[in-house]
């Protein structure tokens, strides 16, 4: 019998009697990270990082039942032995670790391998079984360098201070935006954020992150002269009422999705910057190989081809279906303020 299984409710550990990231509402579930794909409504208790807690209780509200544990820690349960690994992508995400028998499964949740100061950075855990996501799992997907990514935003924010334009970047709330916002300069002019980004940005303050100074739009009277500010939003703010207090604007979308051609006109934006939470094709590589895993489970995204691949490369790797596609849903956080 698999360590760890599929059923209606998600992944999960019968010798612990637990999920991972359920997708319906279970007695017992261990969390990777905060997103909603991932950490979803309704379970009886949850488990996940220290540094998850906080994100997991503003999301799914404070009376439910959150255990934290940190990184590296190993905590029993059932017959079975669990700890959490940093997985990179946002604050508190993790892989967890699964031991039973001295077999070894790790569940990755999302990841990325390039360095982030807003969240612990990925660590290669040896396995078994490596559950990985495969989000951006076509050779296509290569990311560029982050210090020229930065640079260009802050090109394009110069550009329109110098027009006269707003600059208003969408981004994920939770995670992406932090990142977006850790590569600006708050002496360049104004950083102001969306209500559903500003109150992530107080968490991540909270836990030690240090970001610009940022203002809550909401706060702004009226009459306030935008055209030297930038503005983080969440992707579902575009084309809502919320968008009516600038006057001229120039809009972006920084999403590993901008690696494709047509995605930024097909979104009816000014710009799009390549920048993603999740890892490109060489990061899944590299992390699928640092595992030393004899099998790969392969989860989220291009599932299909990157099966296809490893098979080629003579690993034993098979698809894991779930209801949820990674950063595509991500897009559907949060949006009024």
């Amino acid at each position: 019998m698999a360590l760890l299984e599929i059923d209606k409710n998600g992944l999960f550990c019968r010798a612990g009697g637990f999920y991972v990231d359920p997708w319906e509402p279970v007695s017992r579930a261990l969390i990777t990270h905060a997103h909603s794909d991932h950490a979803r409504p309704g379970a009886g208790a949850y488990l996940c990082t220290a540094g998850c807690a906080p994100l997991m209780q503003a999301r799914l509200g404070s009376e439910i039942t959150v255990e934290k544990i940190d990184y590296g820690a190993t905590r029993r349960i059932g017959d079975v032995d669990v700890s959490f690994h940093p997985a990179g992508h946002i604050l508190g995400s993790a892989q967890i670790r699964i031991e039973h028998r001295g077999e070894v499964w790790v569940v990755s949740g999302d990841y990325k391998l390039v360095p982030d100061p807003t969240c612990a950075p990925f660590e290669p855990v040896r396995c078994h079984t490596f559950v990985t996501e495969s989000t951006f799992g076509l050779p296509i997907y290569r990311w560029p360098e982050q210090a020229g990514v930065r640079d260009s935003i802050d090109a394009w924010w110069q550009t329109n201070r110098n027009r006269g334009k707003c600059s208003v970047v969408f981004a994920y709330p939770l995670g992406k935006a932090q990142r977006v916002l850790d590569g600006l300069n708050s002496d360049d002019g104004p950083i102001f954020c969306h209500g559903a980004v500003e109150g992530f940005n107080r968490l991540y303050r909270a836990a030690g992150v240090a970001l610009p100074e940022t203002q809550y739009t909401g706060d702004i009277a009226k009459s306030f002269d935008w055209t030297r500010s930038i503005v983080i939003a969440p992707p579902s703010a575009q084309g809502s009422p919320w968008m009516k207090r600038f006057s001229s604007v120039s809009t972006a979308f920084v999403s590993g999705w901008m690696r494709i051609r047509g995605t930024r006109r097909r979104k009816s934006i000014d710009r799009g910057f390549v920048l993603s939470d999740h890892a490109d094709w060489s990061g899944l590589q590299t992390a699928i190989r640092e595992s030393g895993a004899e099998q790969i489970l392969v989860t989220h995204g291009y599932r299909a081809p990157m099966v296809r691949w490893l098979r080629e490369q003579g690993k034993h790797a098979s698809a894991l279906e779930t209801p949820f596609e990674g950063e595509r849903d991500e897009a559907e956080e949060a949006a009024t303020e």
